[in-house]
């Protein structure tokens, strides 16, 4: 696992595009601090920039980093939540403007997979996540059922966890408003 952590964080620390398994899904994902890396993303997703991406982060004082204000709520629904689950912070800072939505907030998650938490804490950035298929297409719940279009247009494929069956369900989304209360977006 370890030589794999090395490997994706050369890539990703040179502007190139991962193909990695997440706490839910595999995902398509590269330097979230780097716009023209984002920009290869939605080229290889066949996807709409006005379509946001979500941010992986490693822990809570990574995601401080990236947020203009940590809303007090926030605490206590990282601590309360089981499953993945990504926040729509309402106002981003140290961000791509290609992550960060129209009206300025972004989606980020705290990831609890172990790879997926080691590799950034390596590269001591966020990075992008976004399921590994082209854009309205099933999102594939193990490595074998990735298009080869997909496989063929990244930099890196991570060689690590690929026998594993993902979770089916994507994460639950939460909005965090500028009042300091919720909403979910997806349970």
């Amino acid at each position: 696992m370890l030589d794999e952590i090395f490997n994706t964080t050369k890539v990703l620390t040179s502007g190139g595009t991962i193909l990695y398994p997440t706490d839910t899904i595999w995902g398509i994902g590269c330097d979230a601090t780097n716009a023209d890396a984002v920009d290869k993303i939605y080229k290889i997703k066949k996807r709409v920039e006005s379509k946001c991406l979500i941010v992986l982060v490693s822990d809570t004082d990574m995601l401080k980093d990236y947020l203009v204000t940590f809303p007090d709520i926030v605490k206590d629904l990282l601590n309360n939540l089981e499953r993945p689950t990504t926040i729509i912070y309402p106002h981003a800072k140290n961000l791509v403007k290609n992550v960060i939505a129209p009206d300025g907030s972004v989606a980020i998650r705290i990831v609890k997979d172990e790879f997926c938490k080691q590799m950034i804490t390596l590269f001591g950035k966020p990075i992008v996540s976004t399921s590994a298929n082209v854009s309205g297409e099933t999102a594939p719940i193990s490595f074998c059922k990735i298009s080869e279009e997909i496989i063929d247009s990244v930099d890196y494929v991570v060689k690590y966890d690929r026998n594993r069956i993902r979770q089916m369900k994507p994460s639950t989304i939460i909005k965090v408003l500028d009042s300091g209360e919720y909403e979910i977006v997806r349970p």
